[in-house]
């Protein structure tokens, strides 16, 4: 009953947006505002089934005239896209031969009947991975399978406690301390590159690590162990080290040698991709390929047919369409123009210019997505450093603070991804989402600006 009664406020609410246009929205913008506005409550209530919202939402934008269908359906066409489509032939892979169990073998029989090192472990190895794999994405399609084994080997049932730490700490671990790690999320490059575009100003993988990864990277990783240690406390079953032997199958050893050299090849082209400039998605898509093709793959058709999970991919074409809708139709500015008018940015006050700044960055994270903040605010820059007296590498930095203060999981699809392939409930991921961005806020962006002092960015 209460599905029902939230479906007729929102569509009253997204009405009312329509006829009104408030904030001088034109048209286009009034619609587009109540059809994002609806997808996002259809989905974060689960009011319909998420590939089905995402479908509802590409196909109302187009008969609305919103974008066209070249915009509105671009997320089939992003590298993204395929990226998750190459890390669900890898699951595949990874259960078909068995090596996804002997993984988690391997790491839950160091755990010892431990939860502490249990989350501690998948959550510091996710975090590791990003200085490795160049793509939140991947490393969740990755990691998120082997991490719900580990869960299963331990005794953790669907609904428990610790099942969804360990999904949780999978999830969160590979995706939000490494907005601290340059090149490992999409919102970080976009930020690099329309900084480089716009204004002429870069910045080097060491400089961005050391302004961010101490607090944002390291004390957020011990923020999430902390607090899954605490939402969600249980006690794992403890596990033998014979656990760990080789599969007696040699059919099965060979198999798993065999996707260990495949993955093994992927992962040199990922992190090396600075270098030939291939992009991850087309190192995955071609590793992917090779994992179904007939007699040397690991794959087969009955295996793929039954296991691909296209609603998945349907739901994330969603998720990207609304990004794109909130871009083309100029959302995103209003926003943007909206809030550099009334910040209270004022030369000498560095505290009230750096609260200022971080709230208006996570604020635009809210409305425009993660990978939207960098789209919108880096074209203000330039003003708000004449505002603030501030240099504009500082202002261009604060807006890290934004995308990587994670209050809702519908702001990433990277980890609306690891949610789905994780099975867990959204409603306790958005709990646990909103309670680490809450700290976040109260406890280290004031660490951060003392950090910042201190390096003499401010």
């Amino acid at each position: 009953m209460h599905k029902t009664l939230i479906s007729l406020l929102t569509l009253l609410i997204a009405g009312l947006l329509i006829v009104l246009q408030p904030a001088g929205l034109t048209a286009d913008q009034a619609l587009a505002a109540a059809l994002i506005m609806s997808a996002l409550v259809f989905w974060a209530v689960s009011i319909l089934p998420d590939h089905l919202t995402a479908l509802i939402f590409m196909l109302a934008a187009i008969l609305l005239s919103i974008a066209p269908p070249e915009k509105v359906f671009a997320g089939f066409s992003s590298t993204a896209m395929w990226l998750i489509f190459s890390g669900l032939v890898f699951s595949m892979a990874f259960n078909v031969t068995g090596l996804d169990r002997r993984l988690s073998d391997y790491l839950g029989s160091h755990v010892n009947g431990s939860y502490v090192k249990l989350i501690s472990g998948v959550v510091i190895i996710s975090v590791l991975t990003g200085f490795l794999m160049p793509s939140s994405m991947g490393r969740a399609v990755l990691l998120v399978p082997i991490a719900m084994v580990i869960a299963d080997s331990c005794g953790f049932l669907p609904g428990s406690k610790g099942r969804t730490g360990v999904a949780l700490a999978a999830a969160f671990g590979c995706h939000v301390p490494t907005f601290a790690v340059l090149p490992a999320n999409v919102p970080n490059m976009v930020l690099i590159g329309s900084a480089e575009t716009i204004h002429g100003v870069s910045f080097s993988y060491t400089e961005y690590l050391l302004l961010h990864f101490p607090v944002l990277g390291i004390l957020k990783t011990l923020l999430i162990i902390v607090l899954l240690l605490l939402l969600f406390p249980d006690k794992p079953t403890a596990r033998s080290a014979t656990a760990v032997d080789a599969p007696s199958d040699p059919t099965k050893a060979a198999q798993q040698r065999r996707l260990m050299w495949v993955l093994g090849i992927a992962l040199l082209f990922w992190f090396t991709d600075s270098i030939h400039h291939i992009s991850p998605a087309w190192v995955g898509l071609a590793a992917a390929v090779f994992l179904l093709l007939p007699r040397v793959g690991l794959v087969d058709n009955k295996t793929f047919n039954d296991k691909m999970n296209f609603s998945l991919m349907v739901f994330i074409a969603g998720i990207l369409a609304l990004g794109t809708l909130i871009s083309s139709t100029g959302l995103g500015q209003v926003l943007a123009s909206a809030i550099n008018g009334l910040l209270p940015l004022t030369p000498g006050e560095d505290l009230l210019n750096y609260a200022a700044l971080s709230a208006t960055s996570i604020l635009t994270a809210l409305v425009a997505t993660l990978p939207g903040v960098p789209a919108v605010l880096t074209p203000f820059a330039d003003q708000m450093a004449a505002a603030s007296g501030l240099s504009l590498k500082a202002i261009l930095m604060t807006q890290v603070i934004g995308f990587s203060t994670l209050l809702m999981p519908y702001q990433s699809g990277p980890m609306l991804v690891a949610l789905k392939l994780s099975g867990e409930s959204l409603k306790r991921a958005t709990q646990f989402c909103l309670a680490q961005g809450v700290l976040s806020i109260v406890l280290l962006l004031p660490l951060n600006f003392l950090w910042w002092q201190y390096l003499q960015w401010l």
